[in-house]
C-alpha cells in the first residue's frame, strides 16, 4: 500500500505542477499569464491576470508539494482551493458530468489532493522523513475549510460572471483572430 499510495500521491501532484506550469509559463500546451489572464477576465474574475498567477501558483506548488509529500495538508488547500473556484467560476452550472462542461474531474482531483491529508503522504514522503507528518480527520477537514474559503477571500465576491469562454476563443477573441469569428 505505501508503494500505490506513493505513486497516486506522485502522480496527482504532477499533474497539478503541469497544469500550474500551462498558466503560469504556457509550458505543455498552456496559454500562460496573460491568455489565461484574458480568459479569466472572461468569466469575471478580475483582475485575470493576477488570479492567473495565483491560480497556476496554487496549483504548481501544491502539486510540488503533494508529490513530495511535504506539507501534505497545506498542499491539500491549496489544490482544493483552485478545483472549488474551477467549479464555482465555470462548472457548476453545468451539472457533474465532463462531456457536458460539468465538475466531476474537478472534485475527484480534489477529493484526490484531500485524502493524502487524512491518511498521510506515507513513510516515502519529506513529512514523515523530517517528523512533521500531520494527517487525520480533522487535518482534512481543515485543508477542505481553506479550499473552500481561499478562493473566496482571494477573488472575493463579484457580480454575475460572463458567459465563459475557452482560452482560445479568449485569446482569439481578443487578437482579432478567425478564432473568434467561429466563436461568435
Amino acid at each position: 500500500m505505501h508503494l500505490i499510495r506513493t505513486l497516486l500521491r506522485v502522480l496527482v501532484g504532477g499533474l497539478f505542477v503541469g497544469h500550474g506550469s500551462q498558466k503560469l509559463f504556457g509550458w505543455f500546451g498552456g496559454y500562460g499569464p496573460d491568455a489565461t489572464g484574458q480568459f479569466f477576465e472572461s468569466i469575471g474574475l478580475r483582475p485575470g491576470r493576477r488570479n492567473a498567477m495565483i491560480a497556476g501558483a496554487s496549483e504548481a506548488s501544491g502539486g510540488a508539494l503533494l508529490a513530495l509529500g511535504l506539507f501534505t495538508p497545506l498542499a491539500a488547500g491549496l489544490l482544493t482551493g483552485v478545483m472549488v473556484q474551477a467549479v464555482r467560476s465555470v462548472k457548476m452550472d453545468k451539472g457533474p458530468w465532463s462531456q457536458d462542461g460539468g465538475w466531476e474531474l474537478e472534485a475527484l482531483f480534489a477529493a484526490g489532493a484531500l485524502v493524502f491529508a487524512e491518511i498521510g503522504p506515507g513513510p516515502l514522503s519529506l513529512d514523515h522523513a523530517l517528523g512533521i507528518e500531520h494527517s487525520g480527520t480533522g487535518w482534512a477537514l481543515l485543508a477542505l475549510a481553506a479550499g473552500v474559503a481561499g478562493p473566496t477571500i482571494v477573488v472575493g465576491s463579484g457580480g454575475d460572471a460572463p458567459e465563459a469562454q475557452s482560452p482560445e476563443t479568449a485569446v482569439g477573441a481578443s487578437a482579432g483572430t478567425p478564432a473568434a469569428a467561429d466563436a461568435a
